[in-house]
């Protein structure tokens, strides 16, 4: 158990910094590295993958909230961007978690790998993201919401990877469009967690000192560290370039991707 909690703590180290750095949620990581470490303490394959989401949607409710306490305080929230979103990122996520309930552990590996390799290839091949005109219509930004939130309470991921080109097609610098992102992903988490847990109630396999799909060790043992760890993201944010870091993960993406795949 020691050397389970000490790697916890080392995927919210880095969850932390890449949560703050591109306003992802961090759950890009979290979600494999949670996979491998719940593997490897024997638990049944059939609830792995959903106890490491719904487990992640919990850490990102931490960590979403320091990294968004962090971009309010550099004035990178756009609020108006956010309410407009906000009907649809709720209903989005839980919808997203019932749909993942519902699906079979192998399944829901093979469209996370695939998530991942989408997510990577647009990560290598996207063009610098321009600020659009003005934001679209209130239901273009409900379905957005929805659609993004959807996507990714299903797979764990603070809906960063998602909104951030959709808010800078809607008139939000580079710099907004992550701090808006990073609070879009706080109700997402938390409708995604509860989600979870309620669709996880009950299940016999489920590990000690769990609620459903929600693993408190490693909620704890992540957490503790990915808060601290988000701020210093956040100052990497608004003082680096993040183009090379974002391909080299991109890369890494990649290769977690085709393995869950193959």
């Amino acid at each position: 158990m020691l050397s389970a909690l000490l790697f916890f703590c080392l995927v919210g180290s880095v969850a932390g910094v890449i949560a703050g750095l591109f306003g992802i949620g961090g759950g890009v990581v979290i979600v494999p590295a949670l996979m491998v470490a719940l593997n490897q303490q024997g638990l049944d394959s059939a609830i792995v993958i959903h106890l490491a989401i719904g487990t992640s949607l919990a850490i990102i409710t931490v960590t979403g909230a320091s990294s968004a306490l962090g971009h309010w305080k550099q004035g990178a929230v756009v609020v108006e961007l956010l309410k407009r979103m906000l009907p649809g990122l709720m209903l989005g996520a839980v919808l997203g978690g019932v749909i993942a309930g519902q699906l079979r552990s192998d399944l829901l590996e093979r469209y996370f790998g695939v998530f991942m390799l989408l997510l990577a290839l647009r990560m290598l091949l996207a063009k610098p993201l321009t600020p659009g005109q003005s934001p679209a219509g209130r239901p273009a930004m409900f379905a957005a919401g929805t659609f993004i939130g959807t996507f990714s309470a299903l797979f764990g991921v603070g809906g960063g990877v998602l909104s951030v080109p959709w808010l800078s097609r809607s008139g939000a610098h580079l710099a907004q469009a992550i701090g808006t992102s990073a609070a879009c992903g706080l109700p997402i988490a938390l409708m995604g967690a509860v989600t979870f847990m309620m669709t996880g109630y009950g299940q016999a396999a489920l590990p000690s000192y769990s609620t459903g799909y929600l693993y408190w060790p490693a909620f704890a043992g992540i957490a503790l560290f990915s808060v601290p760890c988000a701020r210093f993201g956040v100052r990497l944010a608004h003082h680096l370039s993040p183009w090379l870091l974002g391909r080299l993960f991109a890369l890494l993406m990649l290769l977690v991707g085709l393995k869950l795949i193959v």
